[in-house]
């Protein structure tokens, strides 16, 4: 069962012609999932592209500054796309409106994409942009020991999988995942079955063969699901959605959380799709959502400055 107002989308999509390239192929998948969801912008106070310099090379970014005069804590967002699409620009509004909500400054990372650039790519990207931000906070009016790691689908995939290499860094005070890609074996009961919306699992299955071949898989870089939980990794959110090849391995990743000692909390909308956050102003579900991810990173950002 879908939600109705994420069925009618889904129906106004489908009536409009709208449809995934078949066979998938990057060129042609990227040139319609890159296309921004036509819906109005946050309005936000500063909204501005940033270039992040690391390793000899550059990245894009963009910082979200609802009060630019004011130190706020920081987000480090990464988008969702199956490490093949997505842009800042995808996400622009999902960026700016958590932002807002969350009353907080967030960094979005354009980090580099697949199959140009495989595992371990954009997971170096990750890493070395929150190496980044934590040494260019000044400049950005940051406070950079308060700083939550998110992402949506493959972004949160790279937002789990940061946090599990950095744990135990104080600064880092929560992580939030939306319907995260979290285990390359593609063998929980949900990626058996057909999920109408944006993500099946057949082409769940094709992203992770232009990310990272079968072999590279157990590497927790890559599946965060498949390494012993530290009791040190920052707390989370996670967001999973009943209509999704993704549903069990996040739920599975929060129950695995919970029993190393990580608060966690888990949020699973069983009527929703894959991706249906960035549907919010359009269906109410999608609205609850974003309250329930904006109200944990505003209370993981108080109480880290009440200690």
């Amino acid at each position: 069962m879908i939600d109705p107002h994420l069925q009618t989308i889904l129906k106004a999509m489908a009536d409009s012609g709208f449809q995934l390239p078949d066979p998938l192929e990057v060129p042609s998948l990227r040139a319609i999932a890159d296309a921004p969801i036509p819906a109005p912008q946050i309005e936000i106070a500063q909204q501005r592209d940033l270039t992040i310099a690391i390793d000899g090379r550059e990245l894009a970014g963009r910082l979200y500054h609802p009060e630019p005069s004011k130190l706020l804590p920081v987000v480090l967002f990464f988008h969702g796309g199956g490490w093949v699409h997505g842009t800042l620009e995808t996400h622009n509004r999902l960026a700016a409106h958590i932002a807002v909500k969350a009353h907080c400054a967030l960094i979005s990372v354009d980090y580099r994409l697949a199959p140009e650039n495989p595992f371990p790519a954009a997971w170096d990207d990750a890493l070395l942009s929150l190496r980044w931000l934590k040494k260019h906070h000044g400049d950005l009016n940051i406070d950079a020991e308060r700083i939550a790691l998110a992402g949506d689908s493959a972004g949160g995939n790279l937002a789990a999988a940061a946090a599990q290499a950095v744990a135990g860094d104080a600064a880092i005070v929560h992580q939030l995942l939306f319907y995260p890609v979290l285990d390359g074996r593609c063998a929980t009961a949900s990626f058996a079955q057909d999920h109408p919306g944006f993500l099946s699992s057949d082409q769940m299955r094709w992203y992770w063969d232009q990310y990272a071949p079968a072999k590279k898989r157990s590497d927790p870089r890559a599946s965060p699901a498949v390494v012993s939980i530290s009791a040190d990794l920052a707390p989370a959110t996670i967001i999973v959605a009943g209509n999704d090849p993704l549903h069990d391995e996040g739920t599975a990743y929060a129950a695995a959380l919970e029993a190393a000692g990580v608060a966690t909390n888990l949020h699973d909308f069983p009527v929703a799709i894959h991706g249906f956050a960035s549907l919010f102003g359009m269906a109410p579900i999608a609205d609850e959502a974003i309250g329930k991810a904006t109200d944990a990173l505003r209370s993981a950002f108080r109480s880290k400055q009440d200690e």
